[in-house]
This record gives structure tokens, sequence and C-alpha cells, in this order.
């Protein structure tokens, strides 16, 4: 007979984490789009669902570290988990970064055109999927897995760039100060 077909392994734990990472994601996606940013008649803007979902952002930056990790050490890595971690990678640091900045900083500095604001923000998300993308592709080449170096800039490592930005930016206007022309 035929040897039988490989098999499709899942493994529980570093996939668990992985799902982690992805409901974060979803929070945060969820929190930055029902936050409602009009200023009260004071003046006074409520930035707490946003600053939630950098939390979000966050955390999933946290179970992103783990899932990888973990399975390397228990010895299970497997292309389910990498494609499903790659997945989640999109939704938590590029999909829900791009509608921060979108939310945040660009729906008001292109008011009268929103859909530059919109292209801007999908170039974010187009480069982070390419990159992700790419980083698979070669990690299934023989001998392209295993570089240290990275190539590129590691999506995570730029969510947390964007999101240090808009607290940056959000930390001012409470403060009642600007970033002059880029806000």
């Amino acid at each position: 007979g035929d040897p039988p077909p490989p098999k499709l392994k899942i493994y529980f734990l570093p996939n668990l984490l992985t799902a982690g990472n992805l409901f974060c994601g979803f929070v945060a996606l969820t929190k930055i789009v029902e936050a409602n940013l009009t200023p009260s008649p004071e003046g006074i803007i409520n930035w707490m669902p946003i600053k939630l979902a950098l939390g979000f952002i966050l955390l999933a930056c946290v179970f992103d570290l783990f899932d990888g990790r973990v399975a390397r050490m228990g010895g299970v890595e497997s292309p389910f988990g990498r494609e499903s971690d790659s997945l989640a990678d999109l939704v938590s640091f590029g999909v829900a970064p791009a509608f921060l900045v979108h939310r945040v900083v660009l729906a008001d500095v292109f008011r009268d055109h929103p859909q530059v604001g919109w292209f801007i923000a999908s170039m974010y998300l187009l480069c982070g999927a390419f990159r992700l993308a790419r980083f698979n592709c070669l990690a299934t080449m023989p001998g392209g897995g295993g570089s240290k170096d990275f190539l590129g800039f590691p999506i995570p490592s730029a969510a947390g760039l964007v999101g240090s930005v808009t607290l940056l930016i959000i930390h001012l206007n409470e403060k009642e100060r600007s970033l002059g022309i880029w806000q």
C-alpha cells in the first residue's frame, strides 16, 4: 500500500496564544470603531476607548511574543501555526493600527478628502501584509527560515511605533498642546 497522507498538526498551547493575539486585535478594532471622538460641549474628548484599544494591541504583542517561543520550546512548530500566527498578526498589528491612525489622526487631517486618509492608512496595512507573506515564503524555503536577521520592519514593532506616536498625540491633546502642522 501507499503510505498514509501527512496529517495537519495543530498544537493546542501555541495556537491558544495565537488565538489570544487575534482576540486582542478584534477587541482593539471594536474599541476604535465604537469610540466617540466628538468633543463634549466643554471641548473634552473621551480618549478611554482608544487607550483601551492601544492596551489590547500591546496585549496582542505579549501573546505574539510567546506563541512562537512556546511552539519552538515544545518542538511543535507547524505550518498551520505559522499561517495562523500571520493572520492574527495582520489583524492585531496591521488592521487595528491602520484603523487607529485613520481614526485619531488622518480623519481630521484629510477631512475634505477622506479617501486620502484611507489610502495612507491602507498603505501601512499593505506593507505589513506583504512583509508577513514574504516572511512565510522565506520560512518554507530550504535554508530561508533559519536566519536570525529580519528582512524589513517586523509588523509587531511597526504597530508598537504607530501606537506610541498615537498615544503621544492623545497625551498632547489632553494637555491642550499639539504637534503643530503634524496634528
